[in-house]
């Protein structure tokens, strides 16, 4: 009997219940199978087209990102460089979000590349999320330094990351990591984590 390759097993799939575990001190959820699309443009009239087509404004500032309902449902951009941004919609967009974004960018010289399998997505929330990022983050996250819709690529712990800011009052962060390196991160989570649960048992 040859094994079902069409079910997807996603990078954290057998962490499940060992984040769930990390509650209330800290509320750690993967997002798997995310529409990722790596797209390289330095043509400003292109990527205003892109943003245009998918409803969501590429962002005009280094370090941010942008989010938005348009055609294709929830999206998000998130600036990477200076001609380099990450196209995060839901699992079943890919191809038409990929379209838009080839049309638009069109006759301007760029890339539109699928990077979907390449990293996965944790969504960070809780009392002590800011606290057990600092263990293994040299970026201040506190408000006045990292307000909402900051992006950045660090790492965490060693691990490389776009770490995305949702919401700096209540401290709620995404972080998007090689599918590679999700397990050790988080591992690294349940360890760093570990003072703050004793703290509130």
């Amino acid at each position: 009997m040859t094994a079902d390759t069409s079910v997807r097993t996603s990078p954290l799939a057998a962490w499940t219940d060992r984040l769930a575990d990390l509650a209330p001190a800290l509320t750690a959820v993967e997002r798997p199978f995310l529409t990722q699309l790596t797209v390289r443009a330095s043509d400003p009239v292109a990527v205003a087209r892109m943003g245009e087509a998918l409803g969501v404004a590429f962002p005009a500032d280094p370090c941010t990102a942008t989010r938005g309902g348009g055609p294709f449902g929830a999206v998000e951009v998130l600036w990477l460089g200076p001609d380099e941004y990450l196209v995060v919609a839901e699992p079943d967009r890919r191809v038409p979000v990929e379209d838009a974004l080839r049309a638009a960018l069109r006759p301007a010289r760029g890339a539109v590349v699928d990077t979907s399998a390449q990293r996965t997505t944790v969504a960070l929330s809780g009392p002590h999320a800011r606290d057990v990022l600092a263990h293994g983050c040299a970026i201040d996250l506190h408000p006045s330094a990292a307000p909402n819709g900051t992006c950045v690529q660090t790492l965490v712990a060693r691990a490389g990351v776009v770490l995305r800011v949702d919401d700096a009052e209540s401290g709620a962060f995404t972080l998007l990591v090689r599918s590679s390196f999700a397990e050790y991160l988080a591992a690294w989570l349940s360890d760093a984590c570990v003072e703050y649960r004793a703290a509130l048992s």
